[in-house]
């Protein structure tokens, strides 16, 4: 009986470490890119030499950092509407 639970204590803690794992791999840059490159329609060409590895790439970053910049604006935006209900219902309570 103890050995079950310590093999279902070991599984869980491995897959808690793996998933952490998996998060930091998540934010590295992928294949060595150096910094994330925006393109626009000047310099369309040089969008169009890059292989499609590299351009694969190059969008999975810019998700990653478009996910990372939202989730950081909600929690500014969550903040911000807790500050503003809590004082709200400071202002209520006072009113009675």
């Amino acid at each position: 009986m103890l050995l079950k639970f310590l093999m279902i204590l070991f599984l869980i803690l491995i897959l808690i470490y793996l998933r952490n794992f998996l998060k930091l791999n998540r934010k590295k840059n992928f294949y060595g890119a150096k910094k994330l490159i925006t393109f626009k329609k000047s310099n369309l060409n040089n969008w169009m030499n890059l292989t499609k590895k590299e351009r694969y790439n190059l969008s999975k970053q810019e998700s990653i950092a478009y996910l990372d910049k939202r989730k950081l604006l909600l929690d500014e935006i969550r903040k911000e509407y807790k500050k503003i209900s809590k004082g709200n219902s400071k202002e209520n309570f006072n009113k009675k």
